[in-house]
């Protein structure tokens, strides 16, 4: 690699970090190009180059960000545990914000980021990006079942989404001020879930 080649690297990363930062502080910013480049101190035209339009730049940031959050994706792998037990300690991993105030503050910033605002080709395309990789996450953890023959049927896709809309509604219910043993109960929802889909979930 010569020097320009590592010049625009050193750029393109600078930028992504600034935009990832201003992300984490406000996850519905526009992420306007001016302030961006501002504040990764690379001009405008730099930035264009690597990112041509808004819509990439925060696709890339996206990406990004959902890349480095850390799964435990070998869990799923490890056959000497059944797979019912595998699929929920794997469906656990969203759930890890907390209970409580963590809770409540993680729905907050969703809905200020996807919920209140206007919907904006950004919004869209920033909560398409949220929710495919949400959805391809849990259809890895079921590729590697299906693979097994512990499926009862082979639509993944399908089972997918009907546990990502538990998890949506398990993560909700975290937030919200309710009293009793949240997460004893959460383990038998979890349960009931996995065995609905398991061929034979014992």
């Amino acid at each position: 690699m010569d020097d320009h080649d590592q010049d625009r690297l050193d750029s393109r990363a600078k930028i992504l970090i600034a935009a990832c930062t201003m992300i984490s502080e406000d996850p519905a910013s526009t992420l306007s190009v001016r302030t961006v480049a501002t504040r990764a101190g690379v001009s405008m035209g730099s930035l264009r180059h690597h990112f041509p339009t808004q819509r990439a730049l925060r696709v890339a940031v996206l990406d990004t960000i959902y890349s480095v959050v850390e799964f435990e994706d070998d869990i799923i792998d490890d056959t000497s545990i059944p797979a019912r037990d595998r699929l929920v300690r794997c469906l656990r991993q969203p759930l890890s914000v907390g209970v409580g105030s963590e809770a409540r503050q993680a729905w907050i910033t969703f809905f200020d980021a996807f919920v209140a605002p206007e919907p904006t080709d950004d919004i869209r395309t920033a909560y398409k990006a949220f929710a495919d990789e949400a959805l391809h996450r849990v259809e890895h953890w079921l590729t590697v079942l299906a693979e097994e023959g512990a499926l009862a049927l082979a639509d993944v896709e399908a089972h997918a989404r009907f546990l990502n809309t538990l998890l949506n509604g398990l993560s909700l219910e975290r937030a919200v001020p309710i009293d009793g043993p949240i997460v004893q109960q959460e383990t038998t929802t979890l349960y009931a879930a996995v065995d609905a889909i398991l061929r034979d979930p014992r």
